[in-house]
């Protein structure tokens, strides 16, 4: 049974989990299931990503029931190389998104934990239902979280908040969430609202929605200096060239850019 979907539709591609009858949990199909779909979306013209879940929830975390199948692997070589790129295979279901050339808008509902809050964390943007709930799951089974959101986490919330959500693996509320940093905005109908974020960016300049994404992810890593140099060498691939004219021609027609 298929794990993962992807449709294209007006310049938008969307992704949905659909193990809905699992909570969309994270067995070994699921986690190569979301890889190869990130994959896929990176490779295509699409101009902006919705990653959704089918069911209760957009993804409850690692399918318990496949603890047994992961400890029967070699955890250290699956766990120690780096197959894709920076990150092995467990990070690289967060991390693929931060991939993808475009931005990324997760729609949240019910529980988003463990695996599934980091699989969120790799959105650009995350829109939650009110009554969504988030955890920092892995101590609840002994373990620390390792899928990414050691790398995504700490750009997105104070130190002491990490810190107590990660030793305790206390669920909270998407209100205290979205104060904290980790949901964007709430919405009662959180993928009408990321599908309509989507369609808004997907009218915009494709070059300059990419640059802007590239330039954003050295900002968070780099020094001053790289920064202010990528700004300059982002700008200058998009100045007087056709995508940029053609925003500047709508502009002072008054009508909505058409790009190619």
């Amino acid at each position: 049974m298929a794990r993962v979907s992807v449709e294209y539709k007006d310049h938008v591609a969307h992704v949905t989990l659909t193990r809905g009858d699992k909570m969309n949990a994270l067995d070994d199909a699921m986690i190569k299931a979301i890889i190869a779909a990130g994959q896929e979306v990176a490779a295509s013209n699409a101009r902006a990503v919705v990653i959704s879940g089918e069911g209760k929830s957009f993804c409850a975390g690692l399918d318990v029931a496949s603890f047994a199948a992961f400890a029967g692997r070699d955890v250290e070589t699956w766990l120690s190389e780096r197959t894709f790129h920076d990150a092995n295979e467990v990070q690289e279901v967060a991390m693929v998104w931060r991939r993808v050339p475009v931005p990324v808008i997760a729609s949240l509902h019910g529980a988003v934990y463990g695996g599934g809050l980091q699989l969120a964390l790799g959105a650009d943007v995350r829109i939650a239902h009110p009554d969504t709930r988030m955890s920092v799951m892995e101590m609840k089974w002994g373990l620390i979280p390792d899928m990414g959101g050691m790398v995504l986490l700490p750009k997105l919330m104070r130190t002491d908040t990490l810190r107590m959500l990660t030793y305790t693996n206390r669920p909270i509320p998407a209100p205290q969430a979205e104060n904290w940093g980790l949901i964007t905005m709430l919405e009662d109908d959180p993928l009408a609202a990321a599908r309509g974020l989507a369609a808004e960016i997907a009218e915009k300049s494709p070059s300059a929605i990419r640059a802007a994404k590239r330039l954003i992810d050295v900002a968070e890593r780099a020094d001053r200096g790289q920064v202010l140099l990528e700004e300059s060498a982002e700008q200058l691939k998009l100045i007087g060239k056709p995508e940029q004219m053609e925003v500047i021609a709508a502009q002072m027609q008054g009508r909505k850019p058409v790009f190619k």
